[in-house]
């Protein structure tokens, strides 16, 4: 029989990183400060009315033109390999899939970013991921890109935690992630959401409220920036942004995965306990 299932979705600006994923090699290779590009993507969105996740991706091919550099896939993975992570986040995940293996449970993966897909390839945890859904290009065949493949706002967030439940994990399989199932690869209370502050605030929700789990993190120290979450209730747990082991972060992982355990061996015997006495 298969091991019961802990999902854990992660965005991933601020929340596994320390900072936009594009401010550490991308923005810089521009000779631009991150205020300068971001607010470059603002006026850009602001004067045409483009979204303005669809407006930075605008932003990216046009800075990058105006500079005679050419943003291939390759390019964008080789910034990937600049990120700086919080402390704890490279051996988090085999931590807790050791951990889980202990427990009979077997721990998922997936990135739910606005970020690109392209940078993450390049980073030294993407490996870890079962799936990763992002912003992503579709490139010509000199490999530039030419139209946005993915986009990925923060409500669109959303879908994923459904896609992920049912087993959907195909971002054009419309009919998989609308049809009821009622038998669902992944219980919605094994779902874990992990985010840092507003943008993320509909996928915490949706957790929560559907009986999973929603964890707002934040830079040690500054407790305030996520503190309105857990009081409006839209959020079960804050955590320091620091995924060592023993720290508060891993310490509530750890109860989660126990707490899946236990609900699943309860549901075995009242499985086996019902059969025996029809």
């Amino acid at each position: 029989m298969s091991k019961p299932i802990v999902a854990i979705l992660y965005d991933f600006d601020a929340t596994l990183a320390t900072s936009d994923m594009q401010s550490f090699s991308f923005i810089p290779s521009l000779g631009l400060t991150a205020e300068q590009f971001w607010a470059k993507t603002k006026e850009f969105s602001e004067k045409t009315g483009c979204e303005t996740t669809l407006g930075y991706l605008h932003t990216m091919i046009d800075e990058c033109q105006k500079r005679g550099i050419k943003m291939t896939r390759s390019f964008l993975r080789e910034q990937g390999k600049h990120i700086k992570f919080w402390p704890g986040v490279e051996d988090w995940f085999e931590r807790i899939n050791k951990f889980g293996e202990e427990k009979g449970v077997e721990v998922e993966h997936y990135l739910v970013s606005s970020g690109n897909t392209e940078i993450v390839e390049g980073c030294s945890i993407y490996k870890y991921f079962k799936k990763v859904y992002g912003c992503e290009f579709l490139f010509d065949e000199k490999d530039e890109p030419i139209w946005p493949k993915h986009v990925i706002n923060y409500t669109m967030k959303t879908q994923f935690f459904y896609r992920v439940s049912k087993g959907a994990l195909d971002v054009n399989d419309d009919v998989g992630v609308n049809e009821k199932n009622p038998n669902k690869r992944v219980p919605t209370s094994n779902i874990v959401y992990i985010g840092d502050g507003l943008t993320d605030i509909p996928a915490m929700i949706t957790a929560k409220e559907n009986g999973g789990h929603s964890i707002a993190v934040y830079p040690e120290g500054q407790e305030d920036k996520v503190d309105k979450l857990y009081y409006d209730g839209r959020v079960n747990y804050v955590a320091p942004a620091n995924y060592q082991r023993g720290k508060e972060l891993d310490s509530i992982m750890r109860l989660i995965i126990e707490g899946v355990a236990i609900n699943e061996s309860l549901k075995k015997k009242g499985k086996a306990y019902k059969e025996n006495n029809d």
